[in-house]
């Protein structure tokens, strides 16, 4: 069961997250909608990215992966240099440069799609937003429902109201 809780400013939005949290909702159970950005102070809902240490990753992995690509190309191949040395950085480090942010790029999209959950096949509905409201939405069971709706409206929420799941 979702419940939804419409507010008309971010400081009623972050009394609203902190009251829920203080009643016993993970950042898990609690998400956020709203037409544009809303930057809330430090640990109102703090959900950890790892997002940086996934692309690093990322990057690390693929300029790897284009080493042993170079590597495997040049030694593999039959050439005749003529004294001269089979593998020249000055002439791969572009390969490498390239590869490696290739890699941090891709890593970058899909952590990102990942994290905003774009890439989920979530069941879970999604509130139609008014321009300027913001819309916390609160995964509950049944019994935690009464003091989910508590919490909203001691923050002041404008309208609280339940929402279904698709099926």
């Amino acid at each position: 069961m979702y419940l939804r809780g419409d507010f008309e400013n971010d400081h009623s939005a972050a009394h609203a997250l902190r009251q829920l949290r203080a009643v016993g909702f993970t950042p898990a159970d609690i998400d956020v909608f709203s037409d544009e950005p809303i930057e809330f102070p430090k640990g109102v809902l703090p959900r950890p990215s790892r997002m940086s240490l996934t692309v690093v990753t990322g990057a690390v992995s693929f300029m790897l992966l284009a080493v042993g690509f170079v590597y495997y190309t040049q030694h593999n191949y039959p050439l005749v240099t003529g004294g001269m040395p089979l593998f020249s950085f000055w002439a791969t480090g572009v390969i490498f440069y390239e590869l490696t942010m290739l890699g941090a790029i891709l890593t970058t999209l899909v952590c990102f799609l990942w994290e905003s959950g774009l890439l989920r096949r979530s069941r879970r509905p999604v509130p139609i937003i008014e321009p300027g409201i913001i819309c916390i939405r609160i995964g509950c069971l049944p019994d935690q429902a009464d003091e989910a709706r508590r919490a909203l409206e001691r923050a002041g929420a404008r309208n609280i109201a339940r929402m279904e799941v698709a099926e």
